[in-house]
């Protein structure tokens, strides 16, 4: 990395309070542009508009998507935009580029009927008292975790970092702090809160040392909460017992499902947009497009006059 796109980094992290994931994202975009106009003699002062489409150009042939594509030239036109604000040059070879068009995926959900299932085998052998506290301890961690997601639409970094004093609230709505630290005020419903006081029961018992831990999904590791990539592991197996598609299932699906469960239902888009965090509508209106996809099926596979080759 130069000296430039650090100090690209350092600015992005102090003044709009960029998150580390997305700071690493850009790290990785943005060393990749630096190496290559290395490799052609240049540095980001001297940089062309004919360097930056070389660099899409070479992406395109070694097979990249047009979403990494698209990615990479937003970071590479952040970087020169903050170049020309800081009078580093006095030009932006970017602006004039256009990324690939790409169409936005929809997102991964689940059906009301599979989140059930997903908790029920969550839940699996947890009321049982011949099977062992610790394995009790552990579906009681993951019924807690499934139904907070589903119920609250939180991201996977949001839920795992929960401190333990939200268990004992009694409060329908809970305060959260998400991307760019962020706050807003998620739901609670009332099957979430018994899961965790459950949870918390349990873990009291089984491990009295964690259960004094500031998180409410205390571990031994190295952040003192469960990570990310362990819940996910995790959450796999229990979709795999209640017979899903592994691949269907991960904790942000089961956030994708609490947004377009709510919208299918008649709530308020914008209401569905301060619950999730995003910060621009365009964002939340990807899930009115799966109630789109869902109705044209419905009307393609049931209506009488309904013809599969010419539906759309």
């Amino acid at each position: 990395m130069s000296d430039l796109a650090e100090g690209f980094l350092e600015a992005l992290a102090a003044e709009r309070g960029a998150a580390k994931n997305t700071l690493e994202s850009y790290r990785r975009d943005l060393g990749v542009y630096v190496d290559f106009l290395k490799r052609r003699g240049r540095g980001p002062l001297e940089a062309g508009d004919e360097d930056i489409r070389a660099l899409q150009a070479e992406g395109t042939r070694r097979g990249l998507s047009p979403a990494t594509v698209a990615r990479r030239l937003s970071a590479i036109r952040q970087f020169h935009k903050h170049l020309f604000v800081e009078g580093l040059r006095g030009d932006d070879p970017s602006v004039s580029l256009e990324g690939p068009r790409r169409r936005r995926p929809l997102p991964k959900t689940l059906s009301v009927d599979e989140v059930d299932r997903l908790i029920g085998a969550a839940r699996e052998g947890l009321d049982d008292p011949a099977r062992p506290a610790r394995e009790r301890l552990t579906a009681a961690r993951m019924a807690c975790l499934v139904e907070l997601l589903y119920a609250s639409g939180l991201r996977v970094s949001e839920v795992i970092a929960l401190p333990r004093a939200t268990a004992r609230s009694k409060a329908p709505l809970i305060p959260i702090r998400g991307k760019g630290d962020k706050d807003r005020l998620a739901p609670l419903s009332g099957p979430a809160r018994a899961a965790m006081m459950r949870y918390q029961t349990l873990l009291a018992e089984v491990s009295p040392g964690l259960a004094t831990s500031p998180w409410l999904f205390p571990s031994d590791g190295e952040s003192g909460h469960l990570t990310r990539q362990a819940f996910a592991r995790d959450l796999k197996t229990v979709a795999a017992a209640a017979g899903l598609k592994a691949e269907r299932v991960s904790p942000h699906v089961l956030r994708h499902a609490f947004a377009s469960h709510l919208l299918q239902n008649g709530a308020d888009l914008r209401v569905v947009q301060d619950l999730l965090g995003h910060a621009d509508i365009s964002t939340t209106q990807i899930y009115t497009h799966v109630l789109d996809e869902r109705a044209k099926a419905m009307v393609r596979d049931l209506h009488p006059l309904g013809d599969p080759e010419t539906s759309t």
